[in-house]
């Protein structure tokens, strides 16, 4: 992956934090993101720095989202009912 990818995507994680917080009102907590110091902006960090802090914000992103237990969305009633007919 190019590091322009990189921190392509490290800023459009940045921006779920940001939704989480501003949107949500829930603040997920990135203790080891923010250790290490590093922001979608600093384009003049390496490749390696931008992959490990992409990683690390959706690691916990992702276990902040399973920790509050939100119910699935039931998507049965976006299926077609069966009576459906399908035009020949």
């Amino acid at each position: 992956m190019k590091k322009e990818e990189l921190l392509h995507l490290h800023m459009l994680m940045f921006h779920i934090k940001m939704y989480f917080r501003d949107i949500i009102n829930d603040e997920i907590p990135t203790e080891r993101y923010d250790s290490l110091e590093i922001s979608p902006s600093h384009i003049h960090k390496g490749k390696n720095a931008h992959r490990d802090a992409l990683l690390t914000l959706g690691d916990e992103i992702v276990s902040h989202i399973h920790g509050r237990k939100v119910p699935m969305m039931n998507h049965s009633r976006l299926i077609a009912p069966p009576q459906v007919a399908v035009a020949n």
